[in-house]
């Protein structure tokens, strides 16, 4: 470690972090230091790297889809934007679309959330029964009445190929990456002068990002705050199949399932159920999830899913917002230099960009001054006012 005082000390280096790293050195009005504080560099357990790795814009929230939005924007100039000694990084980034699937009881949602996605400016086209079957001849479609279908900016990418651009060039840029973790933080009053590390070393700082995914709420109570966020384990299933799907984006079922194509085979998942879904930070794949309901769900959707072979699965973990499942953005009241980015329950790396961005606003200029996203502060969670997002996936 170069000093012992930054400017910013970033708890977590992972998609979230990193991206805030580049976007606060990248900003020509910030002129101070930033300290990145990684536990595992290899980031084999972080969530960024052990996700579906896609990008959606459909979202019933609008902040969550302006989010989604500007996370497409940039991901479509990555290579220029994060080049570092004229290497380009290539996330991968393939817009092979979202298909949100809905039966009679869905379809009115599905239908409301088109038009705020409309309004907002995404690409999406609503498609009737009808449509569906003929578009997709290999989809039983008889239990369905619409679908939504992402025609540009949404798919899927290389997670950690996108971290580690964000990581090298924030390096490039003059971020200090180390590799240890923020276990306390020094408070005076109302603010936090000082983090310490498990290494048993003290960095003084003027500011603190709490980007520390799972372990965001053991850090929050450093600082004697409350952060509703708890891990919740999520299993990924690859397959092979003999069955050959032209066109095929990634399908959200109405039953919550999804799946898509993933090199030669496809990728798949769904959550547990709410009473089979508790606090948890392991990493043992729930391989009775695939067996009892999703590979029956997806047979039922695509029959020719029937043969169908697991060939390898993982499981990661959401930083849950137990609240609301929207992130928590921004300093809380009691405490004004500590920036949180918590509770994305699934969405962190899509939203990585734009919440990187937001940060570095809000460290340097004191405010939003691009996406506002002052309504995805601590004010609703203090308030009990939640945000309702009809699409969790």
């Amino acid at each position: 470690m170069q000093n012992s005082r930054y400017d910013v000390v970033i708890a977590g280096g992972a998609a979230v972090g990193s991206a805030a790293a580049y976007f606060l050195t990248a900003d020509s009005g910030f002129k101070g230091t930033v300290l990145v504080v990684e536990p595992d560099p290899s980031y084999q357990h972080c969530a960024t790297a052990l996700s579906a790795a896609s990008i959606r814009h459909q979202f019933s929230t609008p902040e969550n889809i302006r989010m989604s939005l500007f996370g497409t924007a940039f991901l479509r100039q990555f290579g220029s934007r994060l080049a570092v000694n004229g290497e380009q990084p290539d996330p991968a980034f393939h817009e092979g679309g979202y298909l949100f699937l809905a039966t009679s009881q869905g379809a009115d949602t599905l239908r409301e959330n088109h038009t705020t996605q409309l309004a907002e400016g995404a690409d999406i086209a609503l498609m009737d029964a009808a449509e569906l079957a003929s578009r997709y001849p290999w989809m039983n479609t008889d239990n369905l009445a619409a679908g939504a279908l992402g025609l540009s900016g949404e798919g899927w990418l290389d997670a950690y190929g996108m971290m580690q651009g964000f990581r090298k060039k924030a390096i490039a840029q003059g971020a200090t990456y180390i590799q240890d973790k923020v276990t306390g933080l020094k408070r005076d009053g109302h603010r936090i002068v000082g983090v310490e590390l498990a290494s048993g070393s003290t960095v003084a700082c003027g500011a603190v990002i709490n980007a520390a995914g799972t372990g965001a709420a053991t850090l929050a109570r450093a600082a004697g705050i409350q952060l509703p966020v708890e891990p919740r384990k999520r299993s990924v299933f690859y397959f092979s199949s003999p069955a050959t799907l032209a066109n095929c984006p990634m399908v959200i079922d109405p039953s919550g399932a999804y799946f898509r194509p993933e090199g030669q085979g496809y990728i798949a998942g769904i959550a547990p159920s709410e009473d089979n879904d508790p606090w948890c930070e392991d990493f043992e794949v729930q391989h009775e999830l695939f067996d009892d309901v999703l590979w029956p769900l997806l047979a039922d959707r695509v029959p020719a899913f029937e043969a169908l072979r697991c060939i390898r699965s993982w499981a990661g973990h959401y930083d849950m917002n137990i609240i609301d499942q929207n992130v928590i953005l921004g300093p809380h009241p009691d405490v004004d230099n500590v920036y949180f980015a918590n509770g994305f329950s699934g969405h962190g790396m899509q939203q990585s960009p734009a919440v990187g961005r937001a940060l570095a606003e809000l460290i340097t200029h004191g405010q939003y001054q691009t996406l506002d996203l002052s309504r995805m502060g601590w004010a609703r969670i203090l308030e009990n006012r939640p945000i309702i997002e009809k699409n969790v996936v």
